[in-house]
């Protein structure tokens, strides 16, 4: 009997103890995330100003947020910045991997490298590139100091060509991330199929486009998902590259909702902005989770 309750103890600690040690993080998590996520959401609808307040207006913000320019704008930068950030990572992502799925020398040396960006921070990397872009400083001055007085590359200070500098920066961070996750796809593929299907005389590029690319659907789609998640969310990067200018060239939805929450004090249609990037982010990753999890049941 004293081996039966001592088992079965036993199995109840192994039950508990896991629960017990994730429970305080779990807590914190629920507080200073889900809740502020909630508290955010209502401010939305109240005249916060400067302070959070407990007015309630309904929809006003978001009425008075679609009618500003501004917000128009950050909107347009977001369009253009999303679409060449994504499409470029991907692309350069893939075109990584399939070098080095070669299996060519020096990968384990290449690996790190095209991965190292990722281990820095946005701002570090925000940073860094305003240094090499800045025409007193960076590339322009270096250029022009070896000789070449003509040469000129002041994009980071032309409003119509700023915004592809924070494309430059995010997509050098974020391509060897994407780069790893084909690689992890292009490993998983089974060797026996494209075997055969060389045997059977298809092309390289036909062994890619009919075998190869379609069975790298998940790792598309991790890529998307992942890729729109930080798309929207930019804002260290913008910060530390052009502050959101010059004028408000690199405005983007994340640093719309600080200016106005913080510097224009309209707490209410900050609120409101953050809202409806929450919104747009579970667009995205609802329908994403929800196939993964059908599909693991």
């Amino acid at each position: 009997m004293a081996s039966i309750a001592g088992a079965d103890m036993k199995t109840r600690l192994q039950t508990w103890l896991p629960k017990l040690v994730l429970s305080p993080s779990l807590a914190l998590m629920l507080v200073f995330v889900y809740a502020f996520i909630a508290f955010s959401v209502y401010l939305s609808f109240t005249d916060s100003r400067l302070l959070p307040s407990y007015g309630w207006i309904g929809l006003e913000n978001y009425t008075k947020l679609w009618r500003l320019s501004h917000w128009e704008t950050s909107l347009k930068n977001m369009g253009i910045f999303a679409l060449l950030y994504i499409s470029i990572c991907t692309a350069l992502g893939l075109t990584l991997a399939i070098f080095l799925d070669q299996k060519i020398r020096g990968e384990g040396l290449l690996r790190p490298i095209y991965l190292y960006p990722m281990a820095l921070s946005f701002i570090v990397t925000g940073t860094a590139w305003k240094w090499f872009l800045d025409p007193g400083i960076g590339l322009e001055n270096v250029i022009q100091g070896w000789g070449w007085e003509g040469f000129e590359f002041r994009w980071i200070k032309d409003r119509s060509l700023a915004i592809y500098t924070i494309v430059l920066a995010a997509v050098w961070q974020t391509s060897g991330f994407v780069m790893a996750m084909f690689l992890a796809g292009l490993r998983g593929i089974d060797n026996e199929i494209l075997k055969a299907a060389q045997m059977d005389g298809a092309s390289n590029w036909s062994l890619y486009r009919r075998i190869v690319i379609p069975q790298l659907r998940p790792a598309f789609l991790s890529a998307f998902v992942i890729l729109s998640h930080l798309a929207i969310k930019t804002f260290d990067l913008v910060i530390a590259m052009t502050g959101g200018g010059p004028g408000r060239a690199t405005e983007l939805p994340a640093t719309f909702m600080y200016s106005y929450t913080f510097s224009r004090n309209q707490m209410g249609i900050g609120s409101a902005s953050a809202t409806i990037m929450l919104i747009t982010i579970a667009s995205i990753m609802v329908p994403y989770l929800y196939s993964e999890l059908r599909e693991n049941h």
